[in-house]
């Protein structure tokens, strides 16, 4: 883990001359990427601005309440005075440095640190026309006794709302920072909800197109449903595990009237994931089926080539005959040999124009 960069002083020279003032580097603004930084006690939040290190000492100090800390994209310079603060472990922290992360729940000492992935439905006109329809980020916890931070990558996962909703009712804060988690859990959860409602819209208007008659639905969009299904797929059956080991005491971390809360955002996770699997399944079928659809076509279209060429080939094979131009043929030398036999092209080519109609080869 990077070492915080010197805030600068005084460097002395070893020849004895006067000691010269080096210019501390200029710190990053916390707005840039610190979202928000907020200290309850009993749920309620303590008015005015905070740093990381002061709400933190508050908290200590008063030997009761928590901090929620909220940051956005940091990379590992900015991170660095939390984690050291807060005592985040360097291997977490990379992780939520660098993101790119399956959901996950580990723990480090007395710390957790949990994994979410994020999702948000991309609006298009229709979904055989659409180049992306779930756009994915991520969301990570770190939680401990007195504290929880937030590392969002992404520009739809924020939390602002979120934080206003508790804010605006205490009682769900008291029990401490692990109900902070689990309304993140239950706002992640209730997201994936959304996007998998809309999702079956958009199959269900695939379906429709595919086995309506005379349309053009390519194998290529159906596999393009196919793979934002599994961009959506990929953030919630992970999650399942998590969510399932916090439920069932994991961790001291949290309380006992919190575990229950994690028990039906788990049961709200496994029917996500089990409607997902079955779009895969229902995406997988409309695939045979567009195939079949396909092969059916070209096989009605080579018919139709067949039928046409059966019948191009009469006067064809009879211009050839008399083409030779051999003294001795029928009807070679009368007076009616050409009107006859185009009258023999056309009702041989109507006869077969019949045959093949009444085939359904035309």
């Amino acid at each position: 883990m990077p070492a915080i960069p010197s805030l600068g002083g005084l460097r002395g020279r070893g020849n004895g001359r006067a000691a010269r003032a080096v210019a501390p580097p200029k710190p990053v603004p916390p707005s840039a990427y610190v979202v928000d930084c907020g200290v309850y006690v009993d749920g309620v939040r303590r008015p005015g601005p905070w740093t990381h290190a002061e709400a933190i000492r508050e908290v200590r100090d008063r030997g009761e309440g928590f901090v929620w800390i909220g940051l956005h994209q940091p990379d590992a310079e900015q991170i660095q005075g939390v984690a050291e603060t807060f005592g985040l472990h360097e291997l977490a922290v990379e992780d939520a440095v660098h993101a790119h992360q399956r959901p996950k729940l580990e723990r480090y000492d007395d710390t957790l640190f949990m994994v979410f992935r994020t999702v948000r439905y991309v609006e298009h006109e229709s979904p055989t026309t659409a180049n992306e329809i779930v756009e994915s980020g991520e969301l990570m916890a770190f939680l401990g006794t007195d504290f929880i931070i937030t590392v969002r990558h992404g520009n739809h996962t924020g939390l602002a709302n979120l934080r206003r909703e508790l804010d605006a009712d205490p009682e769900r804060l008291v029990p401490g920072p692990a109900s902070v988690l689990h309304a993140i859990a239950d706002h992640v959860v209730d997201h994936f909800l959304e996007v998998t409602d809309k999702i079956e819209d958009d199959i269900d208007e695939m379906e429709t197109e595919v086995f309506a008659p005379r349309t053009r639905v390519t194998s290529e969009q159906i596999y393009l449903m196919k793979r934002e299904v599994l961009e959506l797929r990929r953030a919630v059956s992970p999650l399942a595990t998590p969510l399932r080991r916090l439920s069932e005491g994991y961790t001291r971390l949290v309380p006992d009237d919190v575990r229950s809360y994690f028990r039906n955002v788990h049961d709200h996770v496994t029917t996500v994931a089990e409607r997902v699997e079955s779009f895969d399944e229902l995406l997988t079928t409309l695939v045979d089926a567009t195939l079949a659809k396909i092969t059916l076509q070209q096989s009605t279209d080579m018919r139709k080539i067949t039928a046409w060429a059966a019948i191009i080939a009469v006067p064809t094979a009879l211009a050839g005959i008399y083409g030779m131009n051999f003294d001795y043929m029928p009807e070679l030398h009368s007076r009616y040999g050409y009107p006859m036999i185009v009258a023999v092209i056309l009702i041989i080519c109507l006869l077969l124009y019949r045959i093949f109609r009444k085939n359904r080869w035309l």
